[in-house]
């Protein structure tokens, strides 16, 4: 027999007593306790879309992870702290070897960073999944996109341009298999929480880069309302680009999207604290560029002279 929709959640989703709230799963609400009196609650929701965001075909357990992954890089970029989630699923039909797939994924990135499926709801339909992540960061220390300020040093974590390689070569017809470099960064993204943490009180705005760089540095700069200059080789374009023309490398490791690494930005003075949180976290964060007064982006060679900004990021409604 069909499993119910209670039969199904009290199967995959409840994980037995709450571990940090004070009441989780199996009630009209869950209650969450904020830790210390004077944090304030981080909260954002992402909604994945099968055709949209992931194929009906993918692995479950990299949906799975990257469901959660793409909300805990929000938390990221704000300094904030991870601490509980809700999920909201509509499934076409109850297919429990997808469901323990995608359980095992969404599970083992949750552990991984501690936080705590609280609650949601189930429903039939086409598969959709709508995560909603709740974290804590004290207010004076949230990294804020309004908060970039002229002769801020722009910094950038990881490599970029790996998924959007993926995605092109999707579109091309020439699909990446599984375990390629390329795939695994769009299928399993990395949020980078524990540097967003350290970023408290060192860096001053930021961003997860969902969308491209380009686009997703445009909003810094227009919630800041300043301007910034790009040196294109500082740029840490992933070698899964090399070899291809330079225009379609330029254009996927600036306007390419599904990164989630984190672009943020901070005074010059805190070069050497930055560094050493990179080399502590092992993790490479490259200085690009700069905030500028006024308005505008500009992209320069390696020369100082300067290049056509070919694209402006991902817009789901452009």
């Amino acid at each position: 027999m069909p499993l119910g929709e209670f039969e199904l959640i009290a199967r995959f989703f409840d994980r037995g007593p709450a571990r940090e709230a004070v009441l989780g799963i199996g009630d009209d609400c869950a209650l969450l306790a904020l830790p210390g009196p004077h944090n304030v609650t981080a909260v954002s929701t992402d909604m994945l879309l099968v055709g949209r965001h992931f194929l009906a075909g993918d692995d479950p357990a990299s949906v799975g992870h990257k469901s959660l992954a793409v909300n805990l890089s929000d938390l990221a970029a704000m300094g904030a702290r991870p601490r509980a989630f809700t999920l909201a699923l509509a499934l076409p039909q109850v297919d429990e070897t997808w469901l323990a797939g995608f359980c095992s994924g969404l599970f083992a990135i949750a552990d991984r960073h501690d936080c705590e499926l609280v609650g949601g709801d189930t429903t039939r339909g086409p598969l959709t999944i709508c995560i909603t992540v709740f974290g804590d960061v004290p207010p004076e220390a949230a990294l804020r996109r309004d908060a970039a300020q002229p002769d801020d040093d722009l910094w950038v974590s990881g490599t970029l341009g790996a998924a959007a390689l993926a995605v092109h070569d999707l579109a091309e017809g020439r699909p990446r298999a599984a375990g390629d470099p390329a795939r695994l960064r769009l299928d399993r993204p990395e949020p980078r929480v524990a540097l967003g943490l350290s970023l408290r009180h060192v860096a001053r705005a930021a961003i997860d880069l969902s969308d491209g760089l380009l686009g997703d540095l445009g909003h810094i700069l227009d919630r800041s309302r300043a301007g910034a200059e790009i040196d294109w080789p500082a740029v840490p374009v992933d070698p899964a680009l090399d070899g291809l023309p330079d225009a379609l490398r330029r254009r996927l490791a600036l306007a390419g999207g599904d990164d989630y690494e984190l672009l943020f930005s901070a005074a010059p003075e805190n070069r050497s604290a930055i560094e050493a949180i990179g080399h502590r976290l092992g993790l490479p964060l490259a200085r690009i560029g700069r905030i500028v007064a006024g308005e505008g982006l500009r992209l320069h060679d390696a020369r100082g002279r300067p290049l056509a900004v070919d694209g402006h990021g991902f817009d789901h409604f452009a």
